[in-house]
């Protein structure tokens, strides 16, 4: 398992706990460190989930467990934590409803660690299940009570076929868009709004979240390695820069069976753009992150882009008369 331990400049990865050892005394200094932050700390996760629930579930509890002694407030873990199915009628198959036992054993490992957790792609069972097989990719916020607070289901669906680059997913086979965006949610660490992986393409929907008051955007992701090899950072910086929102992204890395790959680099990104930590595109483990906010209010002072922003009518004027 990686730990970083993040700055303001981009952390290189350091091996502080290997996956199969017991805590030991590196992670207790990282632990201290941290806990005397005045920010908020945010977990930010890699994992490589596999069509095995139980050990999926294992893996992010451990994880969760460590960031909760790491000092962290508030835990982020990706697209797919549930699993990653082998083929369409397997990943339908495992779905589950928002009060199944997925989620039932997260909101008490919340509870009991009286820690948040941005569960970042959940297998939902659609409304109609009974008659469609659908799903929803679902982006759940639980509290640190153990209270859902909020659900995103995914707008924009992975219908994308790049023979040329070994990609070929149609997510819209058995999965329901979602209808709507969902308001910022007021968390430990600042008002978090919510997408989920292919919704980073989009930069109306970060500008629409930071009209609604977003202080935080989270792209929890399953990138393929192809597209992340090519987009993943460039399109996460760029969403900070735009907004002058801090950025976090969990990531899915490594094999998860003999038909998909993830590219890995769970990132957070600063206000500013600046890489506070990337978990590289190999293991498991996180990005421990401060969360100050008021570097982004300097930010946004210091070059008041929002201000300065015409209204949304202006941009559908091309053509128009003065």
């Amino acid at each position: 398992m990686l730990v970083v331990r993040c700055s303001l400049r981009r952390t290189p990865v350091k091996h502080l706990l290997d996956c199969h050892s017991s805590w030991g005394s590196n992670y207790i200094g990282v632990h201290h460190r941290m806990s005397s932050s005045p920010h908020p700390v945010a977990a930010v996760c890699q994992v490589t989930a596999t069509p095995d629930k139980e050990a999926n579930f294992t893996a992010c509890k451990r994880l969760v467990q460590a960031a909760k002694e790491g000092g962290a407030s508030m835990v982020f873990l990706p697209e797919g934590f549930d699993y990653i199915g082998s083929s369409r009628e397997e990943t339908l198959n495992m779905s589950e409803r928002l009060t199944g036992d997925v989620i039932s054993r997260y909101t008490l490992l919340a509870k009991k660690l009286s820690v948040w957790l941005s569960l970042g792609g959940f297998h939902e069972r659609g409304h109609d299940w009974e008659m469609d097989r659908r799903i929803y990719n679902s982006h759940i916020i639980i509290n640190e009570k153990g209270d859902i607070v909020s659900v995103y289901r995914k707008s924009h669906l992975f219908d994308v076929e790049l023979p040329g680059r070994g990609v070929s997913l149609k997510e819209s086979a058995f999965t329901i868009p979602g209808s709507s965006l969902i308001p910022p949610v007021q968390t430990p660490i600042g008002k978090v709004g919510l997408g989920i992986c292919y919704d980073l393409r989009f930069p109306e929907l970060s500008l629409s979240l930071l009209r609604q008051g977003a202080e935080i955007l989270t792209y929890p992701s399953a990138f393929t390695v192809a597209t992340g090899a090519a987009h993943w950072e460039v399109l996460l910086r760029a969403r900070a820069i735009e907004t002058q929102c801090f950025v976090l992204a969990a990531a899915q890395v490594g094999s998860h069976h003999e038909k998909r790959s993830s590219y890995g680099h769970a990132l957070a990104v600063d206000p500013w753009g600046v890489v506070m930590g990337d978990c590289g595109g190999e293991n498991t483990g996180m990005a421990l992150v401060e969360i100050d906010l008021e570097k982004l209010r300097d930010t946004q002072r210091n070059m008041p882009v929002q201000q300065h922003r015409r209204d949304t009518s202006f941009y559908y004027s091309l053509g128009g008369k003065d």
